[in-house]
């Protein structure tokens, strides 16, 4: 029996995400917010505005109504912008069936809260935890579209509902994990998005591939103290939904993230750099939520700091790059949850 998922989110990851579901066998329906490109979507069976290159399977149709979506839906995906996912919900309360399975593929912290975005559906909805899962892992639109081989962490605290979507979304060129540490995954996506975009400033200024790893493997280290120190597992953060999306993010030009950093390497203002991105870089407004939630659990990240001094903070990255490096040097010490080791 073939599953009805409602995607929310008629952007690249949602599109893509919609092709990864129709292929697994279900029924998709697509929800945007303009009319223009949901009639596009259904008319020319393509994403004109993101993916024009893809055309999507006949199992997937278009919507502008919230309630068409949600009529009848077993699963919900959010793909959505994580500073606009509350609103959203408030927005759509009630139309949902009681066992509808939520799933987050939003990768960011909530400004203002610091809640994570399974923690906003949680709000919102009023679903329990284990009506609430979220995907993260290395997964790059335009590769998925063009079915190239890629895997994923679906996070629930409960192992039945995590089973069920990963089913949902298995793929010959879609491989589903499961976990059940959904915290981890949260922050593995949300981190790994600022860490981008400080090596896309170090790309964009020059700084070769030292500096890029220096900057990947320090990025995880300071995820995984954030992780332990909130009570995530250090393994998954050395998994798919925390290296490996941190490797794909930071390393790929297909990166909005990377992209963002890369601009202002160059030396270009963030208006500019805004005023060129059409998509959303998740990391340039989840940054001071994540560096909030650091001081919160006194944990110290130099890295996401810098970032923040660059993008909101207005610090010249060139100034921002040389105060990082001038830090006093420490040893590389095992990982000790709450410490200050970078």
């Amino acid at each position: 029996m073939s599953r009805h998922v409602a995607v929310y989110g008629a952007g690249s990851w949602g599109t893509a995400f919609s092709l990864v579901l129709a292929d697994a066998g279900c029924e998709v329906t697509l929800w945007g917010r303009r009319v223009e490109l949901v009639d596009a979507i259904n008319d020319t069976r393509s994403n004109p505005d993101y993916l024009p290159q893809v055309k999507l399977p006949d199992n997937v149709r278009a919507t502008t109504d919230p309630a068409v979506a949600a009529h009848g839906a077993d699963i919900a995906v959010l793909a959505v912008s994580a500073q606009s996912v509350r609103p959203l919900l408030e927005g759509w309360a009630g139309q949902w069936q009681p066992r509808t399975v939520f799933v987050s593929l939003m990768k960011g912290v909530e400004l203002g809260t610091g809640a994570l975005m399974s923690e906003v559906i949680a709000e919102t909805t009023g679903a329990r935890p284990d009506r609430i899962a979220v995907l993260s892992g290395p997964n790059l639109a335009a590769e998925i579209v063009d079915r190239q081989p890629a895997a994923s962490v679906v996070a629930c605290a409960d192992e039945g509902t995590a089973a069920l979507v990963q089913k949902a979304c298995h793929t010959s060129y879609f491989r589903p994990y499961t976990n059940t540490d959904v915290l981890g995954c949260e922050l593995g996506g949300a981190i790994k998005n600022v860490i981008a975009l400080a090596v896309g400033v170090t790309d964009g200024m020059g700084l070769g591939d030292n500096a890029k790893a220096a900057l990947i493997t320090r990025g995880l280290a300071e995820a995984t103290r954030l992780g332990a120190a909130m009570g995530a597992s250090p393994l998954t953060l050395a998994g798919l939904a925390g290296m490996g999306d941190l490797v794909a993010t930071c390393a790929s030009k297909l990166s909005r993230n990377h992209s963002f950093g890369y601009r202002l390497g160059l030396g270009l203002t963030v208006a500019q750099t805004q005023e060129l991105t059409k998509q959303t870089a998740e990391g340039v407004a989840s940054c001071q939520a994540v560096q909030g939630l650091a001081e919160r659990h006194g944990v110290e990240m130099p890295i996401m700091q810098t970032v923040v001094d660059i993008i909101h903070g207005g610090q010249d990255p060139q100034r921002a790059v040389h105060a990082l490096m001038s830090r006093a040097p420490k040893p590389e010490t095992p990982f000790r949850p709450g410490t200050a080791d970078d």
